[in-house]
C-alpha cells in the first residue's frame, strides 16, 4: 500500500471508534467537535492547501446569502468552475494539491451544490406556508436557513471528510438533534459493516502483488496473445472493486457508529438523499432503524446485477443520487441518450480532468443503448428459459463492459487508454455497435428507442440513481 492509501486506513479506522464517543455529546458540542476534528484532518492532511476548501465554502455562502433563488445554478457554477482552477493551479505557478485536498474538494463540491439547493427548497416552502397558512409537507425540507458557522460545521464535519459517504445538510442537522442517540443501533449494523473488509483487503493486495497495473503500460506487455491481454482487465477491475469496496464499507461504518444517517426504517431513506415519507422522530413505539442514507455501496449487486445501468445504480450510490437530482433534471438535452451522455460527462469532469475519465464514462451510454436494442429485439421474443440464458450472457457481457471500462479510469491518459483498448481490438465498442445494428436490424432497436422516449423519466433513473429497484424494469 501507498503512504497516502495509509493514511486513508488511519483516518477510517480513528473515525470508527471515535463514532461511539460522539453519541454521548450534545448538539452543541457535537457540532462544534465535529467540525474541529474534521478541520484538524483536512490541515493535517491537506496543509496549506486547506484554502481551497475555505475559500469554496466561503464564497457558496456569499452566493445563498445573496440570491437563494439563484443560489443552485451560481453554486454548481463557482464550484466547478473551481475545481477547474484547482485542478490547473500549477499553471499559475502555484503548488499541486494533495490527494488528500482533491479527496476534500470532492466531497465539498457535492455538499455546497446540494446545500443551496435544500436553501431554495426552504424559502420556496416557507412561501407557500405563509400563503396557504398551513405546515409544508415537503418530507427532509430545513426548518431555517443555515447560518455561516453552521455551513462550515457540515463542510468539516469529520465524518466521511475525504472518503465520503456524501450527505445532504439535513441529513446531518437530524444527527445533530438526535433526541436518543445511545438508543439507536450501532455495534451490531457497524459490525456488519465491517465483516469483509479485511477480506477485500486481503484480495486487493494478493492479486494486485501478481497483476500490478503497471505492467499494462509496458512494451512486453503487448508480446501476450489476445486472451493474456483480456484477461488482464478482468483482473484489474476485481483489484478496483476490493480495493473500494473495503473503503467505502469502513466510511460507512464510520457513519454508523457516530449514528449520522440512522433514520426509521418506515422513512423509507434512499441513499443519499435521506426520508421520503415523514415520520416523528420522538415516537414512543418500538422502532426498527436502518442506516440506508449514508449506503454507498451494494457490494453484491453491484457484481451480480444484470445489466450495464443497473450496475451504475449500486456503486458510489450518494453520489448517483446527487448526479440524478441536480444534474440530469437540468441537462440541456431532451433525448434519453443525450442526458444520459451529459450526466456521464459531468460524472467525468468531477472525478477529474484525465481523458481516461472521459472515455470511460463516455461509453457508458453506447452500451445502455445497446443493451437496451437486444433486449427489445432478442429478449422479448423469447420464453422464460430463453430469458434466462438471454440473462446470464447480459450479465457476463456487462462485466466485461466494466472491466474494459475501469481501463480507462485507472491507466488515466488517453494514450494509456487507447493503447490498452486496441490492444484488445476495442473489442466492447464492438460488440456494443454491433447489438445496436442487429437490434435494428430485427427491428427491435427502433421500438426500444420509442419506448425509452415515451417511458421518459422512469427509466432514465436507472443510469444514475438508486432510487428504483429491478421490478421496475
Amino acid at each position: 500500500m501507498s503512504p497516502d492509501e495509509l493514511v486513508y486506513l488511519g483516518v477510517l479506522a480513528v473515525s470508527i471508534p471515535v463514532g461511539f464517543l460522539f453519541r454521548y455529546l450534545s448538539p452543541p458540542v457535537k457540532q462544534g467537535a465535529a467540525m474541529l476534528l474534521g478541520l484538524s484532518i483536512t490541515i493535517a492532511t491537506c496543509h496549506v492547501h486547506t484554502l481551497h476548501s475555505l475559500v469554496t465554502v466561503i464564497v457558496t455562502w456569499l452566493i445563498i446569502k445573496s440570491s437563494w433563488r439563484l443560489a443552485p445554478a451560481l453554486s454548481l457554477s463557482w464550484t466547478f468552475l473551481y475545481l477547474l482552477f484547482f485542478r490547473m493551479v500549477t499553471w499559475f505557478g502555484l503548488p499541486a494539491p494533495t490527494p488528500f485536498a482533491n479527496a476534500v474538494q470532492l466531497l465539498l463540491t457535492l455538499k455546497m451544490v446540494s446545500l443551496a439547493n435544500e436553501v431554495l427548497s426552504f424559502h420556496l416552502e416557507k412561501k407557500k406556508q405563509v400563503s396557504a397558512f398551513a405546515r409544508s409537507s415537503l418530507v427532509g425540507c430545513l426548518s431555517r436557513e443555515p447560518s455561516l458557522y453552521d455551513i462550515m460545521s457540515y463542510s468539516y464535519c469529520y465524518v466521511g471528510i475525504m472518503t465520503g459517504p456524501f450527505f445532504r445538510f439535513q441529513t446531518y442537522t437530524d444527527w445533530l438533534e438526535q433526541p436518543r442517540p445511545l438508543a439507536l443501533p450501532g455495534w451490531g449494523p457497524c459490525l456488519q459493516r465491517l465483516k469483509l473488509v479485511p477480506v477485500f483487503g486481503a484480495l486487493f493486495l494478493a492479486v494486485n502483488s501478481v497483476f500490478p497495473l503497471t505492467y499494462v503500460r509496458t512494451d512486453e506487455f503487448l508480446d501476450h496473445n489476445f486472451f493474456f491481454r483480456f484477461f488482464y482487465m478482468v483482473v484489474v477491475f476485481f483489484m478496483f472493486r476490493m480495493r473500494f469496496y473495503a473503503a467505502w464499507c469502513g466510511a460507512e461504518a464510520g457513519c454508523i457508529s457516530a449514528g449520522l444517517g440512522c433514520y426509521p426504517e418506515r422513512a423509507q431513506c434512499k441513499p443519499g438523499g435521506g426520508p421520503t415519507v415523514s415520520y416523528s422522530p420522538e415516537s414512543l413505539t418500538e422502532e426498527t432503524y436502518d442506516f440506508k442514507t449514508i449506503q454507498n455501496i451494494d457490494c453484491y449487486n453491484t457484481d451480480f446485477c444484470v445489466k450495464v445501468r443497473h450496475g451504475m445504480r449500486y456503486w458510489n450510490m450518494t453520489v448517483q443520487w446527487w448526479l440524478h437530482h441536480y444534474i440530469y433534471p437540468n441537462a440541456p438535452f431532451r433525448s434519453y441518450t443525450l442526458r444520459a451522455g451529459w450526466t456521464m460527462f459531468i460524472s467525468a469532469y468531477w472525478h477529474g480532468l484525465h481523458a481516461g475519465y472521459y472515455l470511460s464514462f463516455l461509453t457508458i451510454p453506447l452500451c445502455i443503448a445497446a443493451e437496451s436494442a437486444m433486449e427489445a429485439s432478442v429478449r422479448a421474443r423469447l420464453g422464460p428459459r430463453g430469458q434466462n440464458i438471454f440473462d446470464w450472457v447480459h450479465w457476463f457481457l456487462k462485466m466485461r463492459a466494466y472491466d474494459y471500462m475501469c481501463m480507462g479510469f485507472v491507466l488515466l491518459k488517453a494514450s494509456d487508454t487507447i493503447s490498452y483498448w486496441s490492444s484488445i481490438y476495442f473489442a466492447i465498442h464492438v460488440v456494443a455497435v454491433g447489438c445496436i445494428i442487429v437490434g435494428r436490424a430485427l427491428k427491435g432497436g427502433r421500438g426500444g428507442d420509442k419506448e425509452k422516449t415515451d417511458t421518459g423519466k422512469k427509466d432514465n433513473t436507472k443510469i444514475t440513481n438508486g432510487d428504483k429497484t429491478e421490478k421496475n424494469d
